[in-house]
């Protein structure tokens, strides 16, 4: 890890890598939603769902988004606002990924670090935190969802909740022929971009303080368009972007 602080007493690291983002058209707050830290070397990244940063079918152009910060590492109850533009020179300032099947809903944009407050306190997981085959993980698997539905959060320590999951397909075929998963968990809106992980019995090298596994990124609820809706629930389903194409994404 880059940032060396020691993680507050009591507060578990994997709460510090998710971030709760705002988006605005300017000043115009939009909507809210999660995000997570990652890091490839010296860049640290922010990434979340790309429909997050950018939307045409429900006209979602936000301008700007901004994070919730930790700022003292004795007094998580500390913390400050840190904007982030999206472009420059009408150009993203964001990447989102493409594959055989078309898009991907996962977005990652660069944070400077020499612009963040110097005591910031946060954990980013990295390229070793990614799995090095599909299958490793089994169906049914038990995940964390770690992010900030309808901007539900702890409002005084500023953290995230965490909602339980397990992998609801076969975690080594892509669903339906698209670079996702399914996971069988209660979300709601504000959840797009939270990261899921999968606990492993020892931590490995390169996982610092964070004994877990990246394994996607939770984009949205998961529904038949043909369900009754006095008739039949919801299913519960979610899709979950496969991680590794963070790797992709933050190439030089």
């Amino acid at each position: 890890m880059l940032n060396l602080q020691l993680a507050p007493p009591m507060i578990e690291p994997l709460l510090l890598t998710a971030a709760r983002i705002s988006t605005f058209n300017e000043k115009i707050l939009l909507t809210n939603a999660s995000g997570f830290f990652f890091e490839r070397g010296e860049r640290l990244f922010l990434v979340t769902s790309r429909h997050v940063l950018f939307s045409k079918s429900i006209k979602h152009y936000p301008t700007r988004i901004e994070i919730e910060l930790h700022t003292n590492v004795a007094n998580i109850a500390e913390s400050t606002g840190f904007s982030i533009p999206l472009y420059r020179d009408g150009k993203s300032l964001w990447r989102h990924g493409l594959d055989a099947a078309g898009d991907i809903d996962v977005a990652v944009i660069e944070i400077n670090r020499k612009a963040l407050p110097k005591t910031a306190v946060y954990r980013a997981f990295s390229p070793q935190h990614l799995l090095s085959s599909l299958d490793q993980v089994e169906v049914g698997s038990s995940l964390l969802i770690v992010g900030f539905p309808l901007g539900f959060h702890d409002a005084l320590h500023h953290t995230p909740v965490v909602r339980h999951a397990i992998i609801a397909s076969s975690f080594g075929l892509r669903f339906q022929g698209e670079g996702f998963f399914l996971t069988d968990a209660r979300t709601h809106r504000g959840s797009s971009g939270a990261p899921v992980v999968m606990r492993i019995a020892e931590k490995l090298p390169g996982h610092g303080d964070l004994p877990w596994m990246l394994l996607g990124v939770h984009s949205a609820r998961f529904d038949v368009g043909d369900r009754d809706l006095k008739e039949d629930e919801a299913l519960g389903l979610n899709g979950a972007w496969y991680a590794d194409i963070l790797l992709k994404l933050t190439e030089r």
